[in-house]
């Protein structure tokens, strides 16, 4: 056998925020429709995102010994960091009412409408990951005000974003890392102009269709 070292790039940076609101399902609002609205909103206000995957990770005995060890993830939590937050996307993702006045009704009994969320992670040596979480309510956000003083002092908020899974499989994300794979004419925009949830809509934002 033989050695080979590997040295895999390091963090440098997070990109933009995408979202996508999903469509209606006109049968039942609370069940997810898996359409998307034309537009892909990108805000590139993000300061840090820390993931927590939400499951268990089950022991299996067998014959007096650990014969396995069965993980499942249910979903998955994005904090979000962000210097701002578009106000009326953030009204309509907490399920927010808001009047033809403009007045943006909160609290109550509402449904949060389903959205995908997006971000990119760039590394050294020019690598980069794309991911999309095609299926995401918001769960929390924050909205904490201090004191202006004499020197200015970031006033950052947190959305907390929960991923379910999006298919029969289960899964929760789709990524695409240039360290795995190269794909010739790929580029950020393209990944993020819709929603990918398969091969097949990967193939047609490369083809350009």
């Amino acid at each position: 056998m033989s050695q080979k070292e590997k040295r895999p790039s390091i963090k440098e940076s997070v990109g933009g925020l995408r979202y996508c609101f999903a469509t209606t399902n006109e049968v039942d609002p609370q069940i997810f429709s898996g359409k998307y609205e034309e537009e892909v909103a990108v805000s590139n206000v993000v300061k840090s995102i820390k993931r927590t995957e939400n499951g268990d990770t089950t022991p299996v005995y067998a014959s007096g010994r650990d014969y396995d060890t069965v993980s499942d993830t249910s979903s998955v939590d994005s904090e979000v960091e962000v210097v701002a937050f578009d106000p009326t996307d953030l009204a309509k993702m907490r399920g927010d009412e808001i009047t033809e006045s403009g007045l943006i009704l909160k609290g109550g009994s509402s449904e949060r409408p389903f959205f995908a969320f997006g971000q990119t992670v760039f590394y050294r040596q020019n690598r980069k990951k794309f991911r999309w979480y095609p299926k995401c309510k918001l769960t929390a956000d924050t909205d904490d005000t201090n004191t202006k003083e004499e020197s200015f002092s970031e006033q950052n908020d947190t959305v907390t974003i929960r991923a379910y899974p999006f298919n029969d499989k289960g899964q929760i994300a789709i990524e695409f890392d240039t360290a795995v794979k190269t794909a010739t004419g790929l580029t950020e925009e393209k990944f993020f102009n819709q929603v990918i949830t398969s091969d097949e809509d990967l193939k047609k934002v490369i083809a350009g269709d």
